[in-house]
Order: structure tokens, then C-alpha cells, then sequence
């Protein structure tokens, strides 16, 4: 059964661009990773400061390999620069 991650991110308002092209970034790299089967970025409609990636691996190995990546941590030095306050990021499984 794969595992399904939701992670919510809100920018400061004078960054919103910069964070958008950043988590952009992110999508080809993270799509290229074993175990990812999407990975997909969405920006609310009403507050274009909130973002949300809904993602789904093969398994948390699989996940926790990706928290590892380069390219995230790389985007995690820039979390106090971009982001009004930490990512709320959550690890679902299918229950029905």
C-alpha cells in the first residue's frame, strides 16, 4: 500500500514569488526519485501565499530517502527566509 504525504506551506507575502519558483523547483528532480508515484503543487485560490504539495510514495523508506535529497535540503535552509512559519507536512494511509 503506498503512503500519501499532504504538506502545507505558507510564504511571507513579499516572497511569494521566489517561494512558488522554489517549490517549483522541486518537481522534476522529486518526480525522478524512486519510489515517488506524484508529486503534485497546488497554490490557494483565495490566499496565494498558501501552497500544497499532495504526494504519494511506495513507502516511507522511499520518503524519507527524498527528505534526504539534495534538492530538499536545500530548499529546507531556505524555510526562515521564505516561509511564514514551518511546514506542516503529514504522512496519510488509505483507511476506505
Amino acid at each position: 500500500m503506498s503512503l500519501i504525504v499532504v504538506a502545507h506551506l505558507t510564504s511571507k507575502p513579499e516572497t511569494v514569488a521566489e517561494t512558488q519558483a522554489a517549490l517549483e523547483g522541486l518537481i522534476a528532480p522529486t518526480r525522478m526519485e524512486d519510489g515517488c508515484i506524484k508529486y503534485e503543487l497546488h497554490q490557494n485560490n483565495a490566499d496565494p501565499t498558501r501552497f500544497c504539495f499532495v504526494e504519494e510514495w511506495t513507502s516511507d523508506a522511499a520518503l524519507d530517502a527524498h527528505l534526504a535529497t539534495p534538492h530538499l535540503q536545500a530548499l529546507g535552509a531556505r524555510v526562515p527566509e521564505l516561509l511564514a512559519c514551518p511546514p506542516d507536512i503529514g504522512r496519510y494511509s488509505l483507511i476506505g
